[in-house]
């Protein structure tokens, strides 16, 4: 099922990995988070073939790391809208939801090649090496932004799910006649 990624706040287990997808032409570079989904790692760059195959090797590793959900890079124009790669995009994600029984999040993934290609750059990787790492280093980029963001959204859960229990435990002392200021 595609969800918004505050769909996936306190729907997850406590512990579960993500996998980020950066869906390209030719490849599909892979990274996968800690099962506490603090940080994410490169994985793998996946040759795109015919969606079948595609899927089923996705499936693989979906099954052989527990993932608990799927983050797809979705690649929006600069203005916010959806151009030609991003519906392709989600229309692999919809493709995907039948091939595997976890959430799928779409993730703006703006800029995040450009950001990877600049780092190796500036790294002094050879084109060669460039070529091999982009992908997998783009999918990580998305994941880590889709996991920070999850991570902020959790926290403000916990947080007010805190107050609410500290407010009715007030509730409680002043219904029984204590006073809360007394310890």
């Amino acid at each position: 099922m595609t969800v918004a990624l505050e769909g996936l706040v306190g729907k997850l287990p406590r512990f579960g990995r993500l996998i980020g997808i950066d869906l390209g032409t030719k490849t599909i570079g892979l990274a996968l988070s800690d099962v506490e989904r603090r940080i994410a790692s490169p994985l793998e760059t996946l040759k795109r073939g015919k969606f079948t195959k595609d899927a089923a090797e996705i499936a693989s590793i979906v099954k052989r790391f527990d993932v608990a959900a799927i983050v797809v890079g979705l690649p929006l124009n600069m203005d916010g809208s959806a151009g030609p790669r991003a519906q392709s995009t989600q229309s692999f994600m919809r493709n995907l939801e039948g091939v595997i029984a976890c959430p799928i999040v779409g993730w703006d993934e703006r800029l995040s090649t450009m950001a990877v290609t600049r780092t190796l750059l500036e790294a002094d990787a050879s084109r060669a090496r460039r070529g091999q790492l982009v992908d997998k280093l783009a999918a990580s980029y998305i994941l880590q932004g889709a996991i920070d963001r999850l991570n902020l959204l959790e926290d403000a859960r916990t947080q007010e799910a805190d107050q609410e229990a500290d407010q009715e435990a007030d509730r409680a002392r002043n219904a029984a006649g204590e006073d809360p200021d007394r310890e």
